[in-house]
C-alpha cells in the first residue's frame, strides 16, 4: 500500500485498488484531484491505496472480502504504527519510529473505491490502539454521516447543474432535461442524482454490465428509478421493461451487436448505422446531443483530441473513450472521480460545453465528512467534561445532520458562483491571470503543465483572439489561491484575533454552539479552521486575483488584506447585498445578476485597496468598522432616497404608478 499527504492536517480515501501494477499512479492522479478539491475545507489532500496480492480463486464473493478487509486492517494498522499521537493534550510520538519530520498526530482516513463500508473497520482500530480521534478516525461509520443516506455528494453535484442551466435560462426543477448517464442506480450518485428532479429524462444510461435506452421516458420513469435504488442490490436488468418507452430496453454489454430503433437512433443523434457493438453504443452516447452528462461512475470518459489513450491510465475504457470535442451535451456534471481528463474538460469548454472540475463538482461528499470529524473532535472534549455521554451524542450528531448538508451545500452554490464571475470576465483579464500564475508558480509549487494551465505563449494567443482562461482552468486556480491564501493565514496571528470568531461560530451547528459554544476556542483545528473560512471569503466574495493584485498594489501581506477585506465586507454590509442579489433568481435575466455581483465584488475591492492605504496596519478590523459603518450607512440612505425621488419622478411623468415596497432595498 502507499498513502500520500499534502501537509500534516490532511485528509482523504483509501482504496482498494485493482491495479496491481501501478497502482502508486493511480494513487498519485487521485491524491492531485484531492489536494485541489480539499481547498474548501480544513485539512489539505491525501490519497491511499492498497493491493491484495493473495485473493482466492474461485471467485467467491465473502472469501474474497474476507481477505480484502484483513489487507485493510494490516494497511491501517501500519499507518498508525508511523503516526504520532495526542495523549492529554501532548503529542507522544511512535515507538521505534526515527522521526524526520515534525509532529504528526493528524490521521484521517476516509471510505473509497472497495473501502466504502470500512470505516467502523478503521475506528474499531483506532480505538484499540488509544488513538487520540477516536471513531473520527474514520468518517461515515455507524455514528456518523452517510453520504449514500444523506445523498450529500450527488446534492452538491447537482447544485452545480443547477447553476450551470440557470445561466441558460433553463429551471431543471420545472423545465424537462434530457440526461445521458454513466452508472446505475444502486450507486450512491448516480442514483441519488436520479432522483433530484421529476424534470429527469434519463434517455441512455450505462455501467459495467449492461446499456439502459428509453427514447422517450413516460413520467413514471422517476418512480421506477426511486424503487431500483431503494433494493438492496440492483442493476438495469432490473428495471421494469413495461415502463420503457417504444423502441427501448436494456442490453447486455456481452452482446455482439445491438439493433438500434428509429426512436434510440432519433434521441441520441445516430444517423448511420442501424445496429453497434455495445462498445461503440457507448460511445455514441456520450456524443448525444442531450441536456445533461451525469456522471456518478468510476472510470475516465472523455479527453481531449490532442491526447492518446495511454495519457488517461483507464485502459479499461480506452475502446469507448470520446473526445471533448465530440461532446453535444450542453452540461457535464462530474458526480464521480476522474470522469473527464482536465484537457478534455478545457476542449469542452472551449467550444461552448457547459462544466467544472470533480473537484468543484463533488467536493460535497469530503465537506460533510470533515464537517463530521471537527464535530466529533469538539464533542470529545465536551464528553472529557462531562457535558454530554457517549450515547447522547450519537442522537445529538444526527440531530445536526440537516444543517450540516445545508453549510456544504453553500460551500458547492459559493464556488460556482465565483467561477461564473470569474468566467464573466476572464477575457479582459489575460494579462492578470498571467501574473497570477506565475504568482502561484512561485508561491504554490503549481506546475502548469501537470495542470494543463496555458502557457505564456498560449495566453498571448488567447488575448490576441479576446478569450481568457475557461471555466475548468478557472476552477483549478481557484482552488491554488485557496489552498495558498490558507497557508499563509494559518501562520499568522489573525486566525487569533476576535474579529474572526465569527466565521468559527457560523461554520459550527446553532445548536453546537449553544450548548458547546465555550468549547469552540479550545478545538484542535482552530487556527486551521480559521484560516480555511477566512480564505474561503477571500476568493468567494473578492475573486480569485483580488489578493494577488493588491499584493501588487499596496504590497500588503495576505493577512493585513483579509483583514481590510472583512472590515469592508461588514461597513458595507456586502454579503446582505450579494444576498439581495441572489433573491432574483429566476425574476431577473442571470448577466444582469453577474453584472450586479461583479458591481458589489468591485466595491469590496476598492474599499479593501483604500483602508490598505490609509489606515495603519495591520488593521484593527472592529475599530475600522465602528469608524466608518454609520457614516457610510448613512451615505446609502442618501443615494437610495435620491434614487427613489428620481424614479417618481420619471414614473410621474410616464403617468405610471410604480410600487417599490416589493424591491430589495439597496436595489430601488
Amino acid at each position: 500500500g502507499v498513502h500520500l499527504r499534502a501537509g500534516p492536517v490532511a485528509r482523504g480515501g483509501l482504496r482498494w485498488s485493482e491495479r496491481y501494477e501501478d497502482y502508486r499512479t493511480e494513487v498519485l492522479g487521485l491524491m492531485k484531484a484531492q489536494s485541489v478539491k480539499n481547498s474548501v475545507i480544513v485539512p489539505v489532500g491525501a490519497k491511499g491505496g492498497f493491493v491484495a496480492r493473495r485473493l482466492p480463486a474461485g471467485g467467491d464473493r465473502n472469501a474474497i472480502n474476507d481477505e480484502v478487509v484483513g489487507c485493510y486492517k494490516l494497511f491501517i494498522s501500519g499507518l498508525l504504527d508511523v503516526t504520532d499521537n495526542l495523549v492529554d493534550g501532548q503529542v507522544v510520538a511512535p515507538e521505534h519510529v526515527r522521526r524526520l519530520d515534525g509532529d504528526d498526530p493528524y490521521l484521517v482516513v476516509a471510505a473509497d473505491k472497495g473501502t466504502a463500508t470500512f470505516s467502523d473497520i478503521a475506528n474499531a482500530i483506532a480505538v484499540e490502539r488509544g488513538f487520540w480521534l477516536g471513531d473520527a478516525f474514520a468518517s461515515g461509520g455507524s455514528v456518523g454521516y452517510d453520504h449514500k443516506a444523506l445523498a450529500i455528494t450527488a446534492r452538491g453535484a447537482w447544485v452545480s447543474v443547477q447553476h450551470h442551466f440557470e445561466q441558460l435560462g433553463h429551471d431543471v426543477g420545472q423545465t424537462p432535461l434530457t440526461v445521458v448517464g454513466i452508472g446505475d442506480m444502486s450507486g450512491d450518485v448516480f442514483g441519488n442524482g436520479m432522483q433530484r428532479s421529476r424534470a429527469i429524462r434519463l434517455v441512455a444510461a450505462f455501467d459495467h454490465r449492461d446499456i439502459f435506452l428509453d427514447p422517450n421516458p413516460p413520467p413514471e420513469a422517476f418512480d421506477e428509478r426511486q424503487r431500483l435504488f431503494e433494493l438492496p442490490r440492483s442493476s438495469w436488468a432490473d428495471y421494469d421493461r413495461q415502463l420503457i418507452s417504444e423502441g427501448g430496453g436494456v442490453f447486455s454489454r456481452s452482446a455482439k451487436s445491438i439493433e438500434l430503433s428509429d426512436q434510440v437512433r432519433k434521441v441520441l443523434g445516430i444517423e448511420d448505422v442501424t445496429a453497434l457493438p455495445p462498445t461503440e453504443l457507448i460511445s455514441r452516447i456520450l456524443q448525444a446531443p442531450v441536456d445533461l452528462i451525469w456522471n456518478g461512475g468510476i472510470g475516465t470518459y472523455v479527453k481531449a483530441s490532442g491526447e492518446l489513450n495511454v495519457d488517461v491510465g483507464d485502459r479499461s475504457n480506452d475502446a469507448l473513450r470520446v473526445d471533448g470535442a465530440q461532446l453535444r451535451c450542453r452540461v457535464f456534471a462530474e458526480g464521480g472521480n476522474l470522469g473527464v481528463t482536465q484537457r478534455g474538460r478545457i476542449e469542452f469548454a472551449s467550444a461552448g460545453g457547459r462544466i467544472n472540475t470533480d473537484a468543484i463538482d463533488n467536493s460535497a461528499g469530503v465537506d460533510c465528512s470533515d464537517h463530521e470529524v471537527n464535530l466529533k473532535i469538539l464533542l470529545a472534549d465536551a464528553i472529557a467534561k462531562q457535558l454530554i455521554d457517549v450515547p447522547e451524542r450519537a442522537t445529538f450528531l444526527a440531530s445536526l445532520a440537516v444543517e450540516v448538508c445545508d453549510h456544504v451545500l453553500e460551500n458547492n452554490s459559493s464556488q460556482n458562483e465565483t467561477l461564473t464571475l470569474a468566467e464573466a470576465i476572464a477575457g479582459g483579464m489575460v494579462d492578470v491571470h498571467q501574473r497570477l500564475l506565475h504568482w502561484l508558480e512561485e508561491r504554490a509549487s503549481l506546475d502548469r503543465q501537470l495542470e494543463a494551465l496555458p502557457t505564456d505563449g498560449e495566453l498571448a494567443r488567447r488575448r490576441e483572439a479576446g478569450k481568457g482562461l475557461t471555466r475548468p482552468e478557472l476552477a483549478v486556480l481557484l482552488a491554488y489561491v485557496k489552498n495558498s491564501l490558507t497557508e499563509d493565514l494559518v501562520a499568522s496571528s489573525l486566525v487569533d484575533e476576535v474579529a474572526f470568531e465569527p466565521l468559527l461560530d457560523a461554520y459550527f451547528p446553532r445548536d453546537v454552539v449553544e450548548r458547546f459554544g465555550a468549547l469552540i476556542n479550545a478545538h484542535a483545528l482552530r487556527r486551521e479552521l480559521t484560516a480555511t473560512l477566512v480564505s474561503n471569503v477571500l476568493v468567494n466574495l473578492g475573486g480569485i486575483s483580488m489578493v494577488h493584485r493588491l499584493t501588487e498594489e499596496t504590497s500588503a501581506s495576505v493577512p493585513d488584506i483579509a483583514r481590510a477585506h472583512a472590515a469592508a465586507l461588514r461597513i458595507f454590509d456586502l454579503e446582505a447585498r450579494f444576498e439581495q442579489v441572489r433573491a432574483l433568481d429566476g425574476i431577473v435575466e442571470p448577466a444582469v445578476q453577474t453584472a450586479l455581483k461583479l458591481e458589489i465584488k468591485r466595491l469590496g475591492e476598492r474599499a479593501t485597496r483604500w483602508l490598505l492605504r490609509h489606515e495603519p496596519l495591520p488593521i484593527d478590523v472592529d475599530e475600522v468598522v465602528e469608524t466608518y459603518e454609520a457614516p457610510v450607512a448613512a451615505l446609502f440612505e442618501m443615494v437610495e432616497q435620491a434614487n427613489r425621488e428620481r424614479w417618481a419622478r420619471i414614473a410621474h411623468q410616464l403617468d405610471v404608478a410604480v410600487d417599490q415596497t416589493d424591491m430589495p432595498s439597496g436595489l430601488q
